[in-house]
């Protein structure tokens, strides 16, 4: 996505700090928290809690994982709006 972003931006004459590079980040960073397989992180402890004897199915990961996203996104949606429009100078 990195080169369509950079080519995005360019037509739309931002620099390196542009709102596309936050959302392209924000959204690929945090939206990997939603399910089981967003982020290798989350398999990573799939698998700690497997072997220590207490697993996570993938629906009870997807039901806290979303819950998480959901206030994250909301956060940065909160700050990009702040930073690129409400209070842009």
């Amino acid at each position: 996505m990195a080169p369509i972003t950079s080519d995005l931006v360019h037509n739309m004459g931002g620099g390196s700090d542009h709102v596309m590079w936050w959302v392209l980040a924000l959204g690929a960073d945090l939206g990997s928290n939603a399910t089981a397989i967003g982020a290798s992180a989350n398999v990573v402890v799939l698998g700690i809690a497997e072997r220590n004897r207490r697993p996570i199915t993938f629906w009870q990961f997807t039901k806290c994982g979303l819950v998480v996203t959901a206030a994250s996104v909301t956060i940065s949606l909160i700050y990009v709006w702040l930073r690129y429009f409400a209070l842009a100078a």
